[in-house]
């Protein structure tokens, strides 16, 4: 595996070997730059590689200078970790490495992977800005994977821009003649009751999915904007006895000590053992959804997390609850109304129906 090194990286590795093996498979290639996330703060730096063939990214956030001394060994686990965080085949991932051998660095001679792993650090940076507050200690090495998502080569014609990660997964799947994906996954069907209507949604989530995840699943389903706390309650076979509550943050064991941070815990640690979950999001509205089980799906083959099907419309944030929904859909439902006019105004773009778009079967990405 050979790994290019700008000369941001390369200096402080002092890496200043410029010749590289020029029969070497695109697909073992790397391009690797250092990237400033924050302009205050060093100790959130990053190191950002984009792969020859494919464009796929891969970073990993939170580096210092006196990790670089095991920086081979880091970049070999961050494309490994990216790659399995996408859930594909973890046989497939092996051997692509074992292909692609020993990394070997060289200093980057090359413009165009230059201007690559720059772009990607500035889309990586992006994502980092949006997730964390720079302060707290985040170490991640799969940061770049949502940047596999967005088309790439969009200045020529329409029809030659490419998603990375796609094409990662079919370079693979060439390479090494193993099926893409392997894993097993869980069936979900999500309510939630509006009293005038219900708004349900099934997806398909891996069964290894953490809960920060699928909190990031629903809220893309639902057309929520993650605007507000949330968390989740699993409940054995009485419904109203709950099992365990998991939250997102610290401070919010402070109104439940008997609660579990959801960092590190899986869907699989409970689940299929039980069947029903419940998912609040924003503890003012109190938007109530209800999880239950429909099926295991011991060694599925397809991408996830995936919708399978979508109806009904998410209420506006901030409507007011249920009870404030009911009174909202009924003004928006009759343009004459006194307040339809402000109604509207207040809603921007929300309509009462689902959109196609929205409804139609697609792979989520968030």
């Amino acid at each position: 595996m050979q790994i290019a090194l700008t000369k941001k990286l390369a200096d402080p590795l002092g890496v200043k070997s410029p010749s590289a093996h020029k029969d070497e498979n695109p697909l073992f290639s790397w391009t690797a730059n250092w990237t400033r996330v924050w302009d205050n703060r060093k100790a959130e730096d990053m190191i950002v590689l984009v792969n020859s063939a494919t464009r796929f990214t891969v970073a990993i956030y939170q580096v210092k200078r006196k990790d670089l001394k095991d920086v081979a060994a880091m970049m070999r686990t961050a494309i490994s970790n990216t790659l399995l965080s996408m859930n594909l085949n973890p046989e497939l991932v092996g051997e692509y490495f074992r292909l692609a051998g020993e990394v070997e660095f060289y200093q980057n001679r090359n413009r165009q992977t230059a201007a690559w792993v720059t772009k990607a650090g500035l889309d990586c940076a992006f994502y980092v800005g949006n997730e964390y507050n720079g302060i707290a200690k985040m170490f991640s090495d799969t940061v770049g994977a949502s940047a596999n998502y967005r088309h790439v080569d969009c200045s020529g014609k329409s029809n030659e821009s490419f998603t990375p990660y796609q094409a990662m997964i079919n370079a693979l799947s060439e390479l090494t003649g193993k099926q893409a994906y392997k894993y097993r996954a869980f069936e979900l069907f999500v309510t939630l009751d509006l009293e005038v209507y219900k708004v349900e949604r099934r997806i398909i989530v891996p069964a290894g999915i953490d809960f920060a995840r699928l909190h990031k699943v629903l809220q893309s389903v639902f057309s929520w904007q993650n605007a507000h706390l949330y968390d989740f309650t699993i409940f054995g076979g009485n419904k109203r006895i709950p099992v365990a509550r998991l939250v997102p943050f610290e401070d919010d064991l402070e109104y439940d000590e008997d609660a579990i941070l959801i960092k590190g815990h899986t869907l699989s640690e409970f689940l299929p053992e039980h069947k029903q979950m419940l998912y609040t999001y924003d503890m003012g509205d109190n938007w109530e959804h209800e999880i239950q089980l429909v099926r295991v799906i011991e060694e599925h083959d397809k991408e996830s997390p995936y919708l399978l099907e979508a109806s009904g419309q998410t209420p506006p944030e901030d409507v007011g609850g249920v009870g404030g929904f009911v009174n909202f859909h009924e003004i928006m439902l009759n343009p004459s109304h006194p307040e339809y006019k402000e109604m509207k105004e207040w809603a921007k773009y929300w309509t009462v129906d689902l959109s196609d778009w929205k409804s139609r079967p697609r792979v989520i990405h968030y």
